[in-house]
């Protein structure tokens, strides 16, 4: 059976199974938005079930398992709609230095094939003492520097690849009043705060002008990467010890710039239920799919307080 368990209520919809059986069981064209983070093949093992995709033999393996994914969100994605993608280069050792592995091209090329156009990527930059402090690569070390420098790499960038399916969108994406909320850690100008949400011409809507300036940035310096949901609950004896949840101010941007209010956005692999929140608090309509039993539970508890999170109504 596709689904396990579920947790559905009149803004958002969650599934403990298989993305892929679930994701055949909606309709065509129904989704107005996805953003999702899939398994980093070769970096982390987040459970022991025989489908999740982070157990691939190789890296082959992976990209085989993931083209079905790929050609249910393209089957499921309305005509000129957008996908968005967040993924990494992946270290090929330890030492972080030796080599990469290229998984954002490599995702890239799958989507091309199977119906979606590239449309650009954002970078996520990270604190390179952050990562080294998180990761403890040697790589990254001051000593190491200081011994030999070519054994040095850096702090990887998180990437977050956009697509759109192809043909004409036939409902655009309007900001009438511009766009009225900044997810980051920026501080605009005191004199620029009058004109959120102003009506009218909005050339001379410089509060919003100044939001998208951050967001259309092909760099995003400003995200704030302890803005995520509570995870840590979510860990089980056998989990992998990685899991970090999606940062909030990633998916309420792609959410604003890739549908309308009461849309549908879907994430096949749910975690913790970061892009469901995301959608619900930007008064969307979430769908979260995730094969993990833990992940799912915290994603309802999650869930369970996104009202309150809602009423606070900060936009800083």
């Amino acid at each position: 059976m596709a689904i396990k368990d579920q947790y559905i209520k009149e803004d958002y919809a969650l599934y403990l199974g298989d993305c892929i059986e679930v994701m055949k069981s909606m309709p065509d064209n129904s989704v107005h938005l996805s953003i999702y983070s899939p398994p980093f093949a070769g970096l982390y093992i987040y459970s022991s079930d025989p489908r999740d995709m982070s157990n691939s033999i190789d890296r082959k393996e992976f990209l085989a398992h993931y083209n079905f994914c790929i050609e249910q969100i393209e089957r499921l994605t309305m005509p000129g709609r957008l996908s968005f993608v967040h993924c990494m280069d992946i270290p090929l050792s330890n030492a972080g230095c030796d080599a990469m592995y290229d998984l954002p091209g490599d995702i890239i090329r799958e989507h091309e094939k199977r119906g979606f156009k590239y449309a650009g990527r954002r970078t996520i930059w990270k604190e390179p003492l952050g990562v080294r402090n998180r990761t403890m690569m040697k790589s990254l070390h001051h000593k190491t520097l200081c011994e030999d420098s070519t054994k040095c790499s850096i702090a990887n960038a998180d990437w977050l690849l956009m697509f759109r399916k192809k043909g004409d969108n036939k409902k655009p994406v309007k900001h009438d009043h511009g766009i009225t909320n900044y997810a980051g850690e920026n501080q605009p100008d005191a004199k620029i705060l009058p004109y959120r949400g102003m009506k009218g011409d909005q050339k001379q809507n410089l509060f919003s002008q100044w939001v998208w300036r951050n967001y259309a940035s092909s760099v995003w310096m400003d995200i704030r990467i302890s803005r995520v949901l509570p995870y840590i609950n979510s860990k089980d004896n056998e989990d992998e010890k990685h899991i970090h949840p999606l940062q909030l101010d990633v998916i309420e941007r792609a959410i604003i710039l890739g549908s309308n209010p009461g849309e549908i956005v879907l994430t096949p692999f749910m975690g913790v239920g970061s892009e469901v929140y995301g959608a619900v608090i930007n008064n969307r309509k979430g769908i979260g799919i995730e094969l993990k039993k833990s992940y799912y539970n915290q994603a309802v508890k999650n869930m369970k307080n996104v009202k309150r999170k809602q009423e606070e109504g900060a936009f800083f």
